[in-house]
């Protein structure tokens, strides 16, 4: 049954908050909303879903230079990587600092972060905007709860209650089953986004990409694989 026209449209956000190309998606995407009408801009409700991707990093993960020279071969090699990635995010507003960054942290707490703060208001992209600039701007640390507590007092929350939780093992199976129901449905990179259950984009692609996919949903086409 087509949706009425009072019902949400919502994206699904698949990604992790150390990958570059996310931050540069997530903007991507603020550019596609913005060139929607107001009425329908209204009716947009993003919901963000974790995938980890280094999950076997250790809990406080570990330096930046290690990651990078079994990554990429060392540093050098890296900063070739990323000057394509800087160039990209200077474009969306970005000003990506990899040099800043000190520690590669493993992700999981900061996705039972996310889960936690789309319970307490639905909308969790300010938490994932601060997430995105303390991590590769600001070179703070994820893997550090303390820091992690301040991050989401930053964008709004109860930095007790964050606390509590990330002390907690609230979420931890929450977020393991959305990262298999991500692979279940064919995500292998992210970000990857679901729009209205029916159309799915992989990559940072353009916000004009962005928006055809949007009218494309809203015209009810083909939905993508159940479980999504």
């Amino acid at each position: 049954m087509p949706a009425t026209t009072t019902s949400p449209f919502v994206i699904d956000v698949i990604s992790d908050v150390v990958c570059p190309w996310c931050f540069i998606g997530k903007r991507r995407l603020e550019t596609a909303l913005a060139r929607l009408p107001a009425s329908e801009r209204a009716r947009v409700s993003v919901r963000w879903h974790p995938f980890e991707l280094n999950p076997d990093l250790p809990a406080d993960g570990i330096e930046r230079r290690s990651y990078l020279e079994a990554k990429f071969g060392g540093p050098q090699r890296a900063a070739a990587i990323y000057a394509r990635v800087t160039a990209a995010g200077a474009e969306d507003g970005i000003a990506f600092d990899f040099d800043g960054i000190a520690r590669q942290p493993n992700t999981r707490d900061a996705h039972r972060l996310i889960g936690w703060a789309q319970q307490q208001r639905d909308d969790a992209s300010a938490l994932v905007e601060r997430l995105f600039t303390a991590y590769f701007i600001e070179g703070r640390s994820l893997a550090d709860r303390q820091t992690l507590a301040d991050i989401a007092a930053e964008a709004g929350l109860d930095r007790s209650a964050a606390l509590a939780q990330l002390e907690s093992e609230d979420g931890v199976a929450e977020t393991a089953a959305a990262e298999r129901r991500a692979r279940e449905i064919g995500v292998t990179g992210v970000p990857f986004f679901i729009f209205d259950g029916k159309v799915a984009v992989s990559g940072a692609q353009s916000p004009e990409v962005l928006v055809q996919a949007i009218t494309q949903a809203r015209r009810n086409s083909v939905p993508v694989a159940e479980g999504s």
